[in-house]
């Protein structure tokens, strides 16, 4: 048994519920905002901040597999993009792809966002844009969700790999 690797899946599970609270909360809050009212502008800086956390926390997962299983992180200013596009690699000898590209191309849209969150103040955000992505953001969980499974199915194959079969 190889323990390191069912860390691993518990890790990727422990983010997932923040994941999925950021998710739940951008939902609400744009729901929230759609109401109208004079507090319309502070639900949408909500929005804003837990899409930025949903990405944050995605990204936390491919880091700590990026560092555990790929040998460390990608360098440069590009790091973050680039990061995500290794995540869709198949790294001959270490690892299945971690996401599909269609999951890669998707979450690429939240990290654009969170460098804008990053960037600029709050009242220069597009409501269109919010909508978008809160209104894009089920399917785009689902996917991760279903590629982060798929992966851990690998990582509980792989714990295994020191066993011999009877």
């Amino acid at each position: 048994m190889i323990p390191r690797y069912l860390v691993l899946k518990e890790r990727i599970e422990a983010e997932l519920a923040d994941i999925d609270r950021a998710a739940e909360k951008a939902a609400q809050a744009y729901e929230a905002a759609e109401r109208g009212g004079p507090d319309q502008a502070f639900f949408l800086d909500s929005v804003a901040m837990n899409l930025h956390s949903f990405y944050n926390a995605v990204e936390r997962i491919l880091e700590l597999l990026s560092r555990e299983l790929d040998g460390g992180l990608p360098t440069g200013p590009a790091w973050h993009r680039d990061l995500l596009t290794q995540m869709a690699l198949q790294v001959g000898g270490v690892r299945p792809p971690v996401l599909r590209e269609k999951t890669a191309a998707s979450l690429g849209e939240y990290l654009r966002f969170r460098h804008l969150v990053r960037n600029l103040y709050t009242w220069n955000f597009q409501g269109d844009k919010l909508a978008e992505l809160v209104t894009r953001l089920d399917g785009v969980l689902s996917d991760l969700k279903a590629d982060l499974a798929g992966f851990g199915r690998y990582l509980v194959a792989a714990s295994r790999a020191d066993e011999t079969p009877d």
